[in-house]
């Protein structure tokens, strides 16, 4: 790769881990389903006027939609609201890589072959190094939340690989409009309208800067650059940087919020991003495979995805704010 185009990889991986630092902020400012609306909102308008019609069948847009925008999106902010540092969550997303190879196995036929199947051990050993340490310092609950956002995460790399979409911005901006009405809605049952109107009323330049980064910089940008990167070079040329996205999300909740990281925490980190390492990019014989490549190139976002915050202490499972703009997290 050509050093403009290594740097432009590494901002895509720093603009992907550092969107976990600010869905934090953001938590202080909306309620996480709202806030996940309103991040597929920005992100879809006015883009989709621009993209052209999309370029697979409306099926594929309707599912991964689903999957990635509702399940995979919503989990993610559930989960950082009920107290998963942002930290620990760019890294656990990352178990999204073996799942999305358990998940092609069951749906494709693809066998994982024996370096594949053993960096998804390492990985399930760094999964369970982390839920130990979190265990003893956080909620379970809101960890095992996370597990299922990266299951989900699996399952919508599936559908993508199936897809196979010729523009991977076109792809995302047509993807990012499903999700806006079922978000509003569940956020409307679960979270109240109360709670919803308060966060809109209270909206201030910061939180709209929120809204900016996670919908266009970490979406639009991050995916159109990415997708550059992907149309010039190999995949498994490109995809290896996807994995400093935990690097770029620890150090940045680090450095912003104030999050400690343990030494179990480094562990974890290790274990997972090298089993993670294997299974992207390894199969039976040597050399990468299709869907490594698929698992890989999927964003670590955007969730996909920052104004600086105080740093503040992550001993509760739940926020308990103290204005309008900070409303309580669902129960």
């Amino acid at each position: 790769m050509r050093p403009a185009h290594v740097c432009l990889a590494v901002l895509v991986a720093a603009v992907w881990g550092v969107n976990f630092v600010v869905i934090e902020v953001g938590l202080d400012h909306f309620p996480p389903l709202l806030f996940s609306a309103l991040r597929f909102l920005v992100a879809a308008l006015p883009a989709v006027f621009f993209v052209g019609r999309p370029k697979v069948a409306w099926k594929w847009v309707v599912g991964v939609g689903l999957v990635l925008g509702v399940a995979k999106f919503g989990l993610l902010f559930i989960g950082m609201d009920a107290g998963m540092p942002a930290g620990l969550s760019s890294l656990v997303l990352q178990i999204q890589a073996v799942f999305t190879a358990l998940f092609a196995f069951v749906a494709l036929g693809e066998r994982p072959g024996r370096v594949r199947a053993l960096g998804m051990l390492i990985a399930l050993a760094g999964i369970a190094v982390a839920a130990v340490d979190e265990g003893e310092t956080g909620p379970l609950a809101a960890f095992a939340l996370l597990i299922g956002a990266a299951a989900c995460w699996g399952v919508s790399n599936v559908l993508t690989r199936k897809a196979s979409p010729p523009d991977a911005l076109n792809f995302m901006v047509w993807v990012s409009t499903v999700p806006v009405l079922p978000l509003l809605g569940l956020s409307l049952l679960w979270e109240g309208p109360s709670r919803d109107l308060a966060a809109l009323r209270s909206l201030d330049w910061t939180g709209a800067g929120i809204i900016v980064y996670v919908a266009w910089i970490t979406t639009v940008f991050g995916f159109g650059a990415w997708g550059y990167l992907l149309r010039r070079h190999p995949a498994s040329t490109v995809a290896p940087f996807s994995l400093l996205v935990p690097v770029f999300g620890m150090s940045g909740a680090a450095l912003v919020l104030g999050e400690s990281v343990s030494g179990l925490r480094w562990c974890a980190a290790a274990l997972l991003v090298g089993g993670v390492a294997l299974t992207s990019f390894s199969k039976a014989g040597g050399g990468v495979s299709r869907s490594g490549t698929a698992a890989a190139t999927g964003t670590p976002d955007p969730a996909q995805g920052a104004p600086a915050a105080a740093p503040r202490p992550r001993t509760t499972a739940s926020r308990t704010p103290s204005t309008a703009s900070r409303p309580s997290s669902p129960r």
